[in-house]
């Protein structure tokens, strides 16, 4: 991470790793059993990106939230149901006008800011956030929280390496890191997370290698709170992201990790490179075009034993977005995967019509085909 967006946050690290005076052993309040599912942190965090339709969790794992199969957190929440009124005194909070906030999640709110009773209240708020479109501007602007989801993050920094997490402790950062996507979701809060550049704590856990189920979902929702500033077309967005180390961060995922993490991490590729910005500056360099080709090529390749049709929908998205541009579309023709060139995926994309119209522009701008699609 580039030294001049860390070096605000360097006191702010150092004391938020601190001990707690607590008479609870450090982190000893996170141990839960290790599960099989999905946490809810994690599962709504990449439900929906870009319409890849993962379903969520009817069963998750301890310490983290119930989540249902109709979450779509990378898109901004749909309008809360139930008339609720604001209580602007909670946590120090100014509640924005009109904010539908049910008073009761005031005192949760409020609990982020005393170590003993955060994690209750993570979980709490992690269950509840679908449903209150409101809560993002109200967690923002409440004093104190803001600094105490920065403690959850950066506390567990010291478990990454050598790898000493629990699946205890992990459920519960997740839940921390679903809080602030929902606040890199909501426009009112965008711009403000973006500008605060709390987005570079998450790198950490972008960079582990770990395969363990509870490294696995903190790269999850990492990702989703990435995939959340991106989803919403900010030029903004991809220039910062641009100055940062999110591109081979996101390859290496691509490359080596699992189904559900190189999807998402391919979706954020995706729309960096869908900006005119991300384009020009991936195809600038021999280097940097061949880097990311590469990597779509071996994915492409995994994908003849282990078909996904959700992967292969980004991955085709980003060889298309790389054919606008007349130098990577001439380097294309002779790098191009050959799986992507013979109908190898014809069974898998059978019921995906757009995807199949994707790749037939894509072979029709390389001069693979002589006519364009639909003709």
């Amino acid at each position: 991470i580039n030294a001049e967006y860390m070096g605000p946050f360097n006191r702010i690290i150092e004391m938020a790793s601190r001990p707690q005076p607590t008479s609870t052993p450090s982190h000893s309040i996170h141990q839960s059993q290790p599960s099989k599912q999905l946490p809810s942190g994690i599962a709504s965090g990449v439900s929906s990106v870009g319409g890849l339709g993962v379903g969520g969790v009817s069963n998750p794992a301890p310490g983290s939230a119930a989540v249902s199969s109709s979450t779509n957190p990378i898109a901004n929440t749909p309008p809360a149901t139930s008339s609720t009124t604001s209580n602007p005194t909670a946590a120090g909070s100014t509640a924005p006008a009109g904010a539908t906030v049910p008073p009761r999640l005031y005192q949760h709110i409020l609990d982020l800011t005393i170590a003993d009773k955060r994690e209750a209240a993570l979980l709490e708020l992690s269950k509840k956030r679908e449903e209150f479109p409101d809560l993002a501007p109200v967690l923002w602007h409440s004093f104190g929280v803001i600094s105490g989801l920065l403690q959850e993050i950066v506390s567990i920094y010291p478990l990454l390496s050598p790898p000493r997490l629990t699946p205890g402790i992990s459920n519960r950062c997740c839940n921390a890191l679903a809080l602030l996507q929902c606040i890199a979701s909501h426009p009112d809060t965008r711009t403000l997370f973006l500008n605060s550049h709390l987005g570079l704590f998450l790198y950490p856990f972008l960079n582990t290698v770990c395969t363990y189920r509870q490294y696995e979902y903190l790269r999850l929702t990492s990702l989703g709170v990435i995939g959340a500033l991106v989803k919403m077309d900010d030029t903004e967005v991809i220039s910062f992201l641009l100055q940062t180390e999110i591109i081979p961060l996101c390859l290496r995922i691509m490359d080596n990790g699992s189904e559900l993490s190189k999807t998402v991490a391919t979706f954020i590729i995706q729309k960096i490179l869908l900006d005119d910005m991300g384009l020009t500056y991936i195809c600038a360099t021999y280097e940097r075009f061949s880097t990311i080709a590469n990597v779509l090529s071996k994915m492409v390749s995994g994908l003849v034993e282990r078909p996904s049709s959700r992967l292969l929908k980004h991955i085709v998205r980003c060889y298309l977005r790389l054919s606008d541009n007349q130098r990577a579309r001439e380097a294309l023709r002779g790098c191009l995967p050959t799986e992507l060139r013979n109908n190898n995926f014809q069974d898998v994309l059978k019921d995906d019509l757009v995807t199949k119209r994707w790749l037939s522009q894509l072979l029709f701008n390389i001069g693979d085909t002589q006519q364009p699609p639909g003709s």
